[in-house]
C-alpha cells in the first residue's frame, strides 16, 4: 500500500466549519513513564490542543478532538474570542486512522469503530492573522 502512517490532509477540508481551542496547549504526558511524549518521527516534545469541531451535524461526542503538535516549545494559541472558545487553524495537518475498541456488542464480539489521531505542525488564529508564536520564556514564567 502507497499510504502509510500519517496522511496529510487541508485543514480546511477536515474542518470545513473551523475548531475552536477550549484552552492552552498542554504536554502530552506519557502515562507510564510520566514524562512528556516525544514525536517518533521527529524527536520533539508533544503538546496536545484541546478543540471543539463547529460542524453543527457533528454529534458532541465526535466534536471534542485533540490535535497533537510536535515543537520544541509549547505552542501558543490565540486569546479567546468569546469565553474559553479560541478559534484556530492547524498547519501541516495530518490525519492517522486506527481502530478503536470500546467495550463488547451483546454477543461478546468487540465493539470497533474507525477513529483518527491529529497531528499539526503549527497553530495559529484563523486566516493566517496573528500567527502563533513559540512561548518565550517570559511566557513559561
Amino acid at each position: 500500500m502507497a499510504i502509510q502512517g500519517r496522511i496529510p490532509v487541508s485543514f480546511g477540508d477536515v474542518f470545513p466549519h473551523g475548531v475552536y481551542a477550549t484552552g492552552p496547549a498542554e504536554p502530552l504526558t506519557n502515562f507510564e513513564t510520566k514524562r512528556q511524549e516525544t514525536d517518533k518521527e521527529t524527536g520533539l516534545p508533544v503538546w496536545v490542543v484541546d478543540v471543539y469541531d463547529a460542524d453543527p451535524d457533528a454529534n458532541h461526542k465526535a466534536s471534542a478532538i485533540k490535535v497533537k503538535i510536535g515543537a520544541q516549545v509549547c505552542p501558543v494559541v490565540p486569546e479567546p474570542a468569546f469565553g474559553p472558545f479560541r478559534p484556530v487553524e492547524f498547519d501541516g495537518l495530518t490525519v492517522t486512522p486506527y481502530i478503536e475498541e470500546s467495550g463488547r456488542m451483546p454477543n461478546g464480539d468487540p465493539r470497533v469503530r474507525v477513529a483518527y489521531s491529529f497531528r499539526a505542525r503549527a497553530v495559529r488564529a484563523p486566516g493566517g492573522k496573528g500567527a502563533a508564536r513559540p512561548a518565550s520564556a517570559k511566557d513559561a514564567a
